[in-house]
């Protein structure tokens, strides 16, 4: 099975399992690049898919970054990848796509070394700012992002803002990644008058 049809597969099993869900396609995290994030209420889920094509030379690596970004993670995969729980930690789940269903063959759990600060480096610049405004703390402008991550969790706990980043991740407006982007190709362009 190819990767697109697993993907549409998919999504169409996440919009059924989840009432509120967002999608993130190709997002890179650490030094991979995560197939897909789903963004649940209070929660951050990898999916990292595996085409019949597909081999498991990268997956440890993989399996290393989505772990520090996500809540839970799954591996998602073609008929073909039957022995796919060697490859991943017990804790992982394993959704299994055929052309007919899509099969959860093992629920995922928590993942043990997930860190809401590697979530919060998820956020644009202004989602980060409406957590901080939201959270009480002042526009810490010039200040690192880690040490604005310090101080809302150390304000507000980490299930206030997990709730809040969820919040932003699924308000997100990508009309404004479209603005900067037209912006920067525009750069430079001088017209002629």
């Amino acid at each position: 099975m190819l990767d697109k049809d697993i993907r549409e597969r998919l999504f169409d099993y996440l919009d059924e399992r989840y009432s509120k869900v967002r999608t993130i396609e190709e997002k890179i995290i650490s030094r991979s690049r995560a197939d897909v994030l789903a963004v649940v209420p209070g929660q951050i889920l990898g999916f990292e898919i595996k085409s019949d094509s597909d081999t498991y030379k990268r997956l440890k690596t993989q399996v290393k970054d989505y772990e520090k970004y996500c809540d839970k993670c799954y591996v998602v995969v073609g008929e073909s990848h039957i022995h796919v729980s060697e490859h991943v930690p017990e804790y992982w789940g394993i959704i299994v796509v055929t052309e007919d269903n899509v099969i959860v063959d093992r629920d995922a759990d928590t993942c043990p070394k997930v860190r809401i600060n590697n979530q919060l480096d998820l956020l644009w610049r202004n989602e980060l700012l409406n957590v901080q405004i939201k959270n009480g703390l002042p526009k810490l402008m010039n200040v690192r992002r880690r040490l604005i991550y310090d101080r809302l969790i150390d304000t507000s706990g980490e299930d206030i803002i997990k709730a809040d980043l969820t919040n932003e991740l699924f308000e997100r407006d990508y009309t404004v990644y479209d603005i900067i982007n037209e912006k920067r190709n525009n750069k430079g362009i001088v017209s002629k008058k």
